[in-house]
């Protein structure tokens, strides 16, 4: 029998709410009749569609109970509050598992990978808890945390934002005893009216909740590392930094690209490493020493880190390779369409330049969203890579790609819509056998079916990375 993951009982306490109908244990807790196992709580979080309208369907597929602000069917905990009482769900679960040592992960680029690749090391050596997906926002980390058997001993956490003083609750409701930020770039600049230097101490945030003794690991190659290392320090913490300077604990000596992935050469507290990654993307050199110091905060051992990152295959959408068969041979499909801005384009384009292509190099790219005053530059800016990537087509979708269509050579225009599904057959049409094909562009701005496009231009293809 599964050991319940909160009771009514407990559920109550932690809440203040009033059980109705019959006492129940859940296994689970969900948000979502669509993904929903048997024995889940159901918490019915108002949306776009109030989620106590599906509190029968969650029921039916199985519900132990669930969260809700009235009385009805099956058991119930009734609270003033839904969101509010997950979120004390949340500290509750932290408080009660004692033996957890919680890490956090926020930055402009890279978090949700970097989140995955230190769970991945997490579990190797032991009980271990993290987000699922990109559950990092005001619903998404009091919903991991509530997920948090009372058992666990290391836990890691996704924490996101899109304005100022969104990730300080978040931090305070985890309080984790080491961070990682990954890097700060203009991502969401829309949002900051001082520009970069916003989203940099928006970031710095998450030192809020750490203990006094807590371990900030921060990029010591990105420009911001000062601001952040001087939050860092006001707040007590001890910063580990990983970079290029012989300075850094955790020391990139070299990147190199083999046939499945890429070759790291680094030194972590002054162990030199070699390892090989199944990642493609050359900002894994940075991103893995970011898992390696993360992992050794938590009390893993380097030797399990480096373990967790050779096994680690890149997410859906973040740079995954596939190679897809045509009449005459096959193109190499890199589908990095989960999501973009101009860091992630750039080191996205950094990475095609630097592997052998049989074929042309040849990149699909939407709009960049959310950069504000900044984004007809960012855009065009991106023909610099592309120049140093030797790629030879680019084509363009969405209004703010013609900014970088505009500054292109004709030689290297293969095509531009106004939107991602205009641009989808032209596109289709210019594969040929050969072909590395990049796709990337922001979520909002359809890459994805860009990418699925040309992954469906024949069955069985092979995923590589």
């Amino acid at each position: 029998m599964v050991e319940p993951l909160w009771t009514s009982a407990d559920m109550t306490a932690a809440t203040g709410g009033l059980l109705t109908g019959e006492a129940f244990a859940a296994t689970g807790v969900s948000i979502d009749t669509r993904t929903l196992e048997p024995g889940d709580l159901f918490v019915a979080l108002a949306g776009e569609r109030d989620g106590h309208e599906f509190i029968d369907q969650a029921l039916a597929k199985g519900a132990a109970g669930a969260l809700a602000t009235r009385p009805g069917a099956g058991g119930r905990i009734v609270v003033g509050d839904v969101l509010t009482a997950l979120e004390q769900l949340g500290v509750a679960a932290r408080k009660r598992a004692t033996s957890a040592r919680r890490g956090a992960v926020t930055g402009s680029v890279g978090k949700t990978s970097v989140t995955q690749a230190i769970a991945a090391g997490l579990a190797l050596a032991g009980p271990s808890h993290t987000s699922v997906h990109s559950y990092n926002n005001h619903i998404g980390v009091p919903l991991t945390l509530a997920r948090m058997p009372r058992g666990t001993r290391r836990a890691i956490f996704e924490i996101g934002m899109n304005h100022s003083g969104e990730i300080e609750p978040l931090s305070r409701m985890v309080q984790p005893e080491a961070v990682v930020i990954t890097t700060v770039g203009p991502v969401h600049v829309e949002n900051f009216s001082d520009g970069e230097v916003g989203v940099a101490r928006a970031k710095a945030e998450i030192f809020a909740g750490m203990a006094a003794d807590g371990t900030a690991i921060l990029n010591a190659d990105n420009g911001w590392f000062d601001l952040l290392k001087g939050e860092a320090e006001r707040a007590g913490c001890k910063v580990w930094a990983f970079g290029s300077d012989a300075a850094c604990e955790a020391r990139l000596m070299d990147v190199r690209p083999e046939a499945e992935g890429l070759r790291i050469v680094a030194e972590v507290h002054g162990r030199k490493v070699d390892f090989a990654l199944r990642q493609t993307g050359v900002q894994w050199g940075l991103n893995s020493l970011a898992v390696l110091l993360m992992l050794e905060a938590l009390d893993v051992d380097l030797d399990t880190g480096l373990k967790a990152l050779s096994d680690f295959a890149p997410l859906e959408g973040r740079g995954v390779e596939r190679s897809v068969a045509l009449d005459g041979g096959a193109f190499t499909l890199i589908d990095d369409s989960f999501n973009a801005n101009s860091l992630s384009t750039t080191a996205a384009l950094k990475t095609l330049g630097a592997r052998h292509a049989a074929g042309r190099r040849i990149v699909a790219l939407t709009d960049m969203l959310e950069l504000g005053e900044m984004s007809a530059s960012l855009h065009a800016a991106l023909s610099e890579p592309i120049e140093q990537a030797k790629v030879d087509l680019v084509f363009c979708a969405g209004p703010l790609m013609r900014s970088l269509w505009e500054v292109l050579p004709p030689t290297r225009r293969g095509g531009y819509a106004d939107s991602a599904a205009e641009l989808e057959p032209r596109l289709v049409a210019a594969i040929q056998p050969g072909d590395v094909v990049l796709v990337k562009g922001s979520k909002g701005s359809k890459a994805s079916a860009l990418a699925k496009a040309l992954a469906g231009l024949a069955a069985g293809a092979g995923e590589l990375g």
